[in-house]
């Protein structure tokens, strides 16, 4: 693999316990390259998605992830691997009890940052980028469901990831929120040629905003154009 690829899997047979959930995946997508993923409810996007972060381990085939090997992942090196990840959620998975700016503050902390300032300075970078400047004060109840989404991508966004893995994220949006947000997305993959694999259900954003497509169906992986969706 050099250093242009992100992610690389191989002939990989993916598992979800003693289940076979896809089998002979090859998959490959380079730096600051866009790949949507479709596929219906239950067709193993999410195991894909979930080997890609480690939370389910490759057990046949070869996989690398950011310079990572899937197959030999432990509980030490997975968060190594996850810091070299974003990951954007449908649901924005905020901690309601605390502002913007805690919310960032505590995965700096938790990913082993340790100077304030540099901490405070990361998190004003990362809300200038979503559109957020002087927003860290904010809760989040107090905040449009676009607008926590833009803090759910600046979190993605705090240790400078080289792939930014987005499930379903204008799943709960509307369609012009929607729009904001993946132009923001597109921008992000141009403007820092961060990798991005987005999990999508919504084929008017694929035709609206084209990139390479993905579909995992009958066990499996293939590259399909938007106009065979």
């Amino acid at each position: 693999m050099n250093d242009a690829t992100i992610v690389s899997i191989r002939n990989g047979n993916i598992y979800q316990g003693k289940s076979l959930i896809l089998s002979n995946v090859n998959f490959e997508v380079g730096k600051g390259e866009f790949v949507y993923m479709i596929g219906k409810t239950g067709s193993g996007k999410s195991s894909l998605l979930k080997t890609l972060y480690g939370d389910l381990y490759l057990r046949e085939g070869e996989g690398t992830v950011a310079g990572f090997d899937l197959k030999h992942l432990t509980w030490q090196t997975v968060p190594l691997l996850r810091r070299n990840l974003g990951i954007v959620f449908q649901d924005f998975r905020l901690l309601t009890d605390r502002n913007v700016h805690d919310n960032l503050e505590f995965v700096l902390t938790a990913t082993g940052w340790k100077d304030k300032a540099l901490m405070k300075e990361k998190i004003e970078n990362v809300l200038n980028k979503v559109g957020l400047r002087g927003k860290g004060f904010k809760m989040p109840y107090e905040m449009s469901g676009g607008e926590q989404q833009r803090v759910d991508i600046a979190r993605a966004l705090l240790n400078n990831p080289k792939l930014i893995i987005a499930d379903e994220p204008t799943g709960n949006l509307d369609p012009d929120t929607t729009d904001e947000i993946m132009q923001l997305l597109f921008n992000i993959c141009r403007d820092y040629h961060t990798a991005f694999i987005m999990a999508t259900h919504d084929y008017g954003i694929i035709h609206k905003y084209p990139a390479r497509v993905v579909r995992i169906e009958h066990g499996g992986i293939r590259e399909i154009t938007p106009a065979a969706m």
